[in-house]
């Protein structure tokens, strides 16, 4: 089973393959920033990927129109939209 790793010391999580990122965070009691519910609108769900972005889903041109309105650098993803392939290690601003 693949693993989410935390830069700022939370306990990794495990999740099952093709998980959705998002809503595997939230089963694992992790907050995810959405005003959308995970709908690919807001944009606030953008985590980090400090290691690993290989082992997520690739980027879907809906995903990629989002993070270039939203100014988003590369390195990160919509939680809402990345499934998990592998271990991977995120961060956010407000964890």
């Amino acid at each position: 089973m693949p693993k989410i790793s935390f830069v700022k010391g939370r306990p990794a999580v495990e999740v099952e393959e093709g998980a959705n990122l998002m809503k595997a965070l939230l089963k694992n009691q992790v907050p995810v920033a959405s005003s959308c519910k995970g709908q690919l609108i807001c944009g606030k769900c953008v985590l980090t990927i400090a290691d690993g972005g290989h082992n997520l889903s690739a980027i879907t041109p809906d995903e990629r129109d989002l993070m270039e309105i939203k100014d988003v650098p590369s390195g990160h993803r919509c939680a809402c939209n990345a499934s998990v392939e592998g271990d991977i290690t995120v961060d956010a601003p407000y964890w």
